[in-house]
Parts: structure tokens; C-alpha cells; sequence
């Protein structure tokens, strides 16, 4: 006696293509989380550093940078914090003409759809780094 076997390949394929597609479907979802906050924390290390070296005296112009950066990330959908961000400069005081200004970010990504209680195994760490130099010709502080 044959069985008929007329339907099998259907449910195989879709069976097959359901295992293999979710997986790769969600591979690229996260590679593309990741990627946006690379992006965003690069836009906001570079905008940091424009924010302060073109600050007039007297601003604050660690405030303006520390916004700067803030809302480059929130572009990408990434929030900043404070321990997320550092400001290093190689003159004193910071905007000394001809010295630079480097600004680092580096922030934890949460991965899409993992549950928080996984920690660290849940999140991708993303690290930007730009040194933005002060003008030459800039008036002393």
C-alpha cells in the first residue's frame, strides 16, 4: 500500500520557511537596532564637540554640548545618561585656542524583544569617540 503524499510539501515548506525566517527576521531586526545607535552615538560625539568649541564666552558650554549630544541620540531613539558621556580637553581652560575637545560616548543598547532580567546578556555596548579641535584663531576665553 502507497500513501499519498500530495499536500506534504506545503506544510514542509511552510513549516521550514517559519523555523529559518524568524530567526534571521529577528538577526536583522537587532543588527539594525544596533546600527542605529552606532550611528546616533557617532552624530552625538560630533555634535558634542561642535557644540562646545563654538560656544561665545561666557556660555556654558558644557550644557550646550551635554544638550547636543542628548538630542543627536534621541534622533536615533537612545537616551542619554550620565554616565554615558565624558568630556576631556587638552588645554586648560577647554577652549583654548588651538588645544581640542574629545568627546566619548558610550551607551548600552538593549537588544529588541529580550526580556531586562537577562542583563548584560541583553544589551550591546556602542562607543563613539570624536575630538573636535578648537579654533586658532578663537579669542582667548
Amino acid at each position: 500500500m502507497r500513501r499519498d503524499d500530495t499536500g506534504s510539501a506545503i506544510v514542509e515548506f511552510c513549516f521550514l520557511g517559519v523555523l529559518l525566517m524568524v530567526p534571521l527576521a529577528y538577526v536583522v531586526l537587532a543588527v539594525f537596532h544596533v546600527q542605529a545607535a552606532a550611528y546616533g552615538a557617532a552624530a552625538a560625539t560630533r555634535e558634542s564637540g561642535r557644540a562646545y568649541t563654538t560656544t561665545p564666552a561666557g556660555g556654558d558650554a558644557e550644557g550646550r554640548a551635554w544638550a547636543a549630544a542628548g538630542v543627536a541620540l534621541a534622533d536615533h531613539g537612545v537616551d542619554l545618561a550620565d554616565q554615558d558621556y565624558a568630556l576631556t580637553c587638552s588645554a586648560d581652560p577647554c577652549s583654548s585656542p588651538g588645544g581640542t575637545v574629545r568627546t566619548t560616548i558610550a551607551v548600552d543598547v538593549p537588544l529588541p524583544l529580550l526580556p531586562r532580567f537577562l542583563g548584560d546578556a541583553a544589551t550591546f555596548r556602542v562607543e563613539a569617540t570624536h575630538v573636535q579641535p578648537v579654533d586658532r584663531f578663537r579669542g582667548a576665553p
